[in-house]
């Protein structure tokens, strides 16, 4: 279990996202799934997020991300999903075929929060205090 510090707080703040192209058109894979993961990880690099995990599948895509608390789920997602948006459709520009508009990916997201403790351990532990 790895904790980050910061000025004042120590934290552990993983989520794991899901979000598809748009139309969720089966499009990720070959280069331009290789570039994608280039892509995030540069992100994640840029905003000191580290990536446990990341699965780009043919129409979605799957990312364990631990992130700073001064970032909020909504920020990072438009930061992950509007910078690979604008590289992605810059640089495989055959994709206007099949996408309409100046986005790649669809509106939206899948997020929920990661933990090592079970929710019902927490629960009792506040309780109990």
């Amino acid at each position: 279990m790895k904790y980050r510090s910061g000025a004042h707080s120590k934290h552990r703040l993983m989520y794991h996202f899901v979000w598809v192209p748009k139309y969720r058109k089966r499009l990720l894979q070959g280069d331009l799934a290789q570039r994608l993961k280039q892509l995030l990880q540069q992100c994640a690099e840029v905003n000191d997020w580290e990536i446990h995990e990341l699965n780009v599948q043919i129409d979605h895509v799957h990312i364990l991300i631990q992130l700073n608390p001064n970032v909020s789920v909504s920020n990072a997602m438009q930061y992950i999903k509007g910078g690979s948006s604008y590289v992605v459709r810059k640089e495989f520009p055959e994709l206007e075929e099949f996408l309409w508009g100046d986005s790649f990916w669809a509106d939206g997201y899948f997020a929920e929060t990661v933990g090592k403790v079970d929710e019902e351990i927490i629960r009792n532990y506040v309780k109990n205090q």
